[in-house]
């Protein structure tokens, strides 16, 4: 939100300064990438993604594992409730202690059942802030370097400002494409 009422600020302030002086417009000079595409083109983008799907894999085979873990024990205290309420309608227990000790029995492994069911979603969710914190990590060498990139590019072709029109990055209504910088900046990175 920042960043588009920056660029909203920064547009504004362009289009006062050509009302004041027609000749800033003149003198400004605007170009864009598109980011997304950039990454996309550098190697190290496919050992990335390599990476984070190796490590989505991984992670999911433990959820999977403890998604099982879970429903074997919901199909065992099933199983369990199902007998209990066999053995108290045929008869089979009678008395309040032995009708006590299943009521705990099963109240047990409710609460046991609840309890692991919480702690999978916990750690589906730790699972999630991990993934993206890694992938946060293993794109932000990537990310300054090609920042850097168009820094150099800006200042060799005298560029006042440059946008990025990746999605949910920058805004760009309208680009002319004499001004797309995407190849000249992924030329400036080989």
């Amino acid at each position: 939100m920042k960043t588009k009422t920056n660029i909203l600020f920064i547009l504004t302030f362009i289009l006062c300064m050509t009302l004041i002086n027609g000749n800033i417009f003149a003198q400004l000079k605007l170009g864009y990438v598109d980011s997304e595409v950039i990454i996309k083109q550098l190697p190290e983008y496919k050992k990335i993604t390599d990476e984070l799907e190796s490590l989505q894999k991984q992670y999911l085979d433990t959820v999977n594992t403890k998604d099982q873990e879970i429903k074997d024990k919901a199909a065992i205290f099933k199983t369990k409730y199902e007998d209990a309420q066999k053995k108290v309608e045929s008869g089979e227990i009678k008395n309040d202690a032995d009708i006590k000790a299943l009521n705990e029995e099963i109240n047990g492994l409710q609460k046991e059942l609840q309890t692991l069911d919480e702690n999978f979603t916990a750690y589906k969710s730790s699972i999630r802030e991990a993934l993206i914190s890694r992938q946060s990590e293993l794109f932000k060498p990537v990310k300054d370097k090609i920042i850097k990139a168009i820094e150099e590019l800006s200042r060799e072709q005298k560029y006042n400002f440059v946008f990025d029109k990746a999605e949910g990055v920058g805004v760009v209504l309208y680009g002319d494409k004499d001004l797309d910088l995407t190849f000249k900046v992924l030329d400036k990175l080989k």
